[in-house]
């Protein structure tokens, strides 16, 4: 047999293979978990979820390998290896089709996400050999099988339970908005022109222009929209702080509460970044307006949820009720400042 036929054979258990996996990928990423009554483990959940995991990187560690280097497998064991990998595939989908969403969307929307990109290692790595059967180990080859085993290990450090997911979630967010905050202090401190490291010599005569510079106005105004801002990452990290203290995971009710908590603060790094970008010269104060409603809206809604959450005991009810005088304060006077501008 020629290694033309040699490789078109090995190629087609490949080829199936990849579309085999490619499905079951799509269904991870769309699925719904098998919701059951009866008794689901969360320790044990894990437990078998790792060793999955490990099934799925060790199966593509010898794919790659059988592929790497002369003589080319048989179609016999290009079916073999096929079958091995797509039984580590189905068990692994499986696996994260047991956990519950009782136990945490947030917690799941990790889990998948984790899976799906194991998934796609794979997909990549599959398609990379049946690009390329015929020839020594590439780098792109290496690269994909590196993309699995990096896939893999991010699974030793995914959060247990739904409030340490919530947790992590909430660090990013913090962290978001702390970056956008930080950039617009920066951005005033450096210089009286914001876009003075952007423009190019042939643009001098452009920076002599009002519109790259704020006015007096124009940082009047941008003083409560700061606080306005302020206030929000700081309801974010009294809700942080809340949740680790006393996050309940026991329940189905305390955790969806979880869940709530966080799909609401998700909306706040995104309207602070909408706020700073419309704080840039030349300022659109219709734009800032609006920008300011939203995020005061966000954060409002944000700070009554976790006042009527269980992570907010009773001794936090006047922290909340400061943090809703200080959004009401900076709000008044923003609105002012623009009605007088008009």
């Amino acid at each position: 047999m020629s290694a033309d036929n040699s490789c078109a054979d090995v190629s087609v258990p490949l080829r199936n293979l990849l579309n085999s996996v490619q499905c079951v990928r799509d269904r991870v990423k769309d699925g719904e978990s098998n919701e059951s009554n009866g008794v689901f483990n969360l320790s044990n959940f894990w437990d078998t979820l790792m060793q999955a995991v490990k099934a799925a990187s060790q199966e593509a560690t010898k794919l790659s390998l059988a592929f790497s280097k002369p003589p080319l497998p048989t179609q016999e064991d290009g079916e073999k290896f096929a079958e091995s990998i797509q039984k580590s595939v189905l068990a692994l989908s499986t696996v994260y089709y047991w956990l519950p969403k009782s136990h945490g969307i947030t917690l799941r929307r990790l889990v998948r996400d984790a899976t799906a990109e194991v998934l796609d290692g794979i997909v990549q790595l599959v398609d990379v050999i049946v690009s390329s059967p015929l020839q020594s180990l590439s780098q792109e080859q290496l690269q994909s099988t590196g993309g699995v085993w990096s896939a893999c290990d991010q699974f030793a450090h995914l959060p247990r339970d739904n409030r340490a997911a919530v947790l992590g979630v909430l660090a990013s967010y913090i962290g978001v908005v702390k970056d956008a905050i930080e950039e617009m202090e920066q951005a005033q401190a450096e210089s009286q022109d914001p876009f003075s490291d952007v423009l190019d010599d042939e643009d001098q005569d452009s920076r002599g222009n009002q519109d790259t510079y704020w006015s007096e106005e124009d940082r009047q105004l941008m003083a409560p929209c700061q606080g306005l801002m302020k206030a929000s990452a700081a309801c974010l990290r009294k809700l942080l702080s809340a949740v680790k203290a006393n996050g309940n995971v026991s329940m189905p009710e305390t955790v969806a509460q979880l869940d709530d908590l966080a799909d609401i603060s998700k909306e706040i790094s995104p309207s602070v970044d909408d706020l700073v970008l419309s704080l840039y010269p030349p300022m659109d104060y219709s734009g800032v307006d609006q920008n300011v409603s939203v995020l005061y809206f966000d954060t409002a809604f944000l700070s009554s949820s976790l006042r009527v959450s269980h992570v907010c005991l009773e001794a936090d009810l006047n922290w909340v009720q400061f943090l809703n005088g200080a959004l009401d304060h900076n709000l008044q006077k923003i609105k002012a400042l623009i009605q007088g501008s008009s």
